[in-house]
């Protein structure tokens, strides 16, 4: 594509095209979208009448080649809720641009979702919390470089410059300690610090974000908040927190247990998530 058709390029007829194409897969309009992170793909494999397609079948949709994305977006229901799920992301690090990471999210946003929950698999960068514990995102830090309104702009997305002082829906965010409670959960309220990655943060990075407020860090979910945020979906974020970060325990770190730590958290993550939903629906609709 040369330069100025690079600058006339308009991503919604391609949104428009992955929406239509997943539209017979919904038998009623979704009315939560889920982003599924690394290790917490399960919760997909709950949902009460699930159907399933493969990224790769939908027009355009970007496809993840992440051990534990399993790259599907999943239909059903949650305690009555109709909810879309997206199983598995993908990554800047991956070569993907922000907008091509944020595309998913936006075609859940045509679709007519009333909420987005994000969730992912961090870094604890908090020493006094550890591995396994969950945290709702209270803010982020984008020190990725990157950022998915980059580019022409096109008003039908939304404002040319969206406010991001509440992205995170403090309605939300209380119906989110109200679950947690009820379930006898602990969960954390944090900031998150996304990093562009693959490689894992150095041990000053670590001091760097935890100096500027960063309770955990990972590689993920702030361009997904920073395009629903400008198509004017209330965002909820949590956080699986699987490892500690860089340089907090004298050990290496490894994807293995990202996972590892995801799959023991599993149910509770599970739990919370399925307790959430409709108390969240019925909150938004006042």
């Amino acid at each position: 594509m040369t330069a100025a058709a690079l600058r006339d390029f308009r991503w919604l007829p391609w949104i428009d095209e992955a929406a239509a194409a997943l539209r017979p897969l919904l038998p009623r309009p979704p009315e939560v979208g889920v982003v599924l992170g690394s290790g917490l793909g399960a919760f997909a494999e709950r949902l009460e009448g699930a159907v399933a397609r493969p990224y790769a079948e939908v027009p355009h949709f970007p496809v993840s080649q992440v051990v534990g994305h399993a790259g599907r977006v999943v239909a059903g229901r949650v305690n009555g809720v109709s909810v879309v799920v997206l199983q598995g992301r993908v990554h800047v690090y991956e070569g993907y641009t922000a907008a091509e990471v944020a595309f998913p999210v936006r075609v859940l946003g045509r679709l007519g979702i009333r909420a987005l929950v994000l969730t992912n698999a961090a870094g604890c960068a908090n020493p006094g919390w550890a591995p396994g514990d969950l945290m709702r995102m209270t803010d982020h830090l984008n020190f990725s470089g990157q950022n998915p309104l980059v580019g022409p702009d096109d008003a039908d997305l939304g404002p040319r410059f969206p406010d991001l002082s509440r992205l995170y829906d403090p309605r939300l965010a209380a119906v989110l300690d109200e679950a947690a409670s009820a379930l006898g959960l602990r969960l954390r309220a944090g900031v998150y610090a996304c990093m562009l990655g693959p490689s894992y943060e150095t041990p000053a990075e670590i001091r760097m974000v935890r100096a500027v407020g960063a309770d955990a860090v990972g590689m993920s979910t702030v361009p997904e908040a920073i395009a629903a945020a400008q198509m004017g979906v209330p965002v909820a974020g949590i956080s699986c927190l699987t490892n500690m970060a860089a340089g907090i325990l004298d050990q290496p770190l490894s994807h293995q247990e990202v996972t590892e730590t995801a799959d023991r958290v599993r149910e509770a993550f599970i739990a919370l998530i399925t307790a959430f939903l409709p108390k969240a629906v019925a909150v938004l609709a006042g």
